[in-house]
């Protein structure tokens, strides 16, 4: 992969988060395995026939409504719904989440080319930041300057571009951001700035 192509003309990279730098589906799965094991635990359920039911919904379906399709399934109590919700906000993860390969490559090369390199997370705070404590950096963490969107808008927006632009000084042109969907590409461009699609990238 020719990652001087996007390097060489840039001085500093803004990347998204979930299925960006990493499959987002390695974190929802492993917090679906912890909360049918918390389901043995309390309730007397078959783990493994949990897990593979939420397993083959998010495969189908994705993960809407999920814990209310489990709950009828397995007849699981309207109680446990906030440990469920609560679960994707502190669980500690049985497995490190690793980054798309390529992408750790893209990374340490940006980093060797001393550019900057600043995280644009959209999505639950909370939840978020677990994730990115449980990643498995190699080293990269102390390179990152991390931003979410939330804290500024409700939703991605061109304001969040030109924040981090504002804040670092930096020119527009000379920046690239890389995201996972044609939305984040609109986005980026409504603030004038250039757009990657990460899967180009793996």
């Amino acid at each position: 992969m020719a990652f001087e192509t996007y390097i060489a003309p840039k001085t500093a990279f803004i990347f998204g988060f979930d299925n960006v730098l990493y499959p987002e589906k390695d974190y929802i799965l492993q917090v679906y395995y912890l909360f049918s094991e918390f389901m043995e635990y309390t309730e007397q359920l078959n783990a493994k026939n949990i897990v593979a039911f939420m397993q083959d919904e998010y495969a189908a379906h994705g993960d809407e409504a999920i814990f209310d399709k489990t709950a009828a399934k397995f007849n699981i109590p309207e109680k446990y719904r906030t440990n469920f919700t609560l679960l994707h906000e502190n669980a500690r993860l049985p497995l490190k989440l690793l980054l798309f390969q390529q992408i750790l490559s893209f990374l340490q090369e940006i980093v060797l080319e001393r550019k900057a390199i600043y995280l644009m997370v959209t999505g639950n705070p909370a939840e978020q930041l677990n994730k990115i404590r449980q990643i498995e950096w190699h080293g990269l963490e102390k390179y990152l300057k991390v931003y979410f969107s939330e804290e500024l808008e409700p939703t991605l927006t061109a304001k969040s571009f030109n924040f981090i632009v504002d804040l670092h000084h930096l020119s527009k042109k000379e920046v690239l951001y890389i995201g996972s969907n044609p939305e984040e590409e609109k986005i980026a461009l409504q603030a004038g700035i250039e757009f990657l699609f990460a899967p180009e990238l793996l």
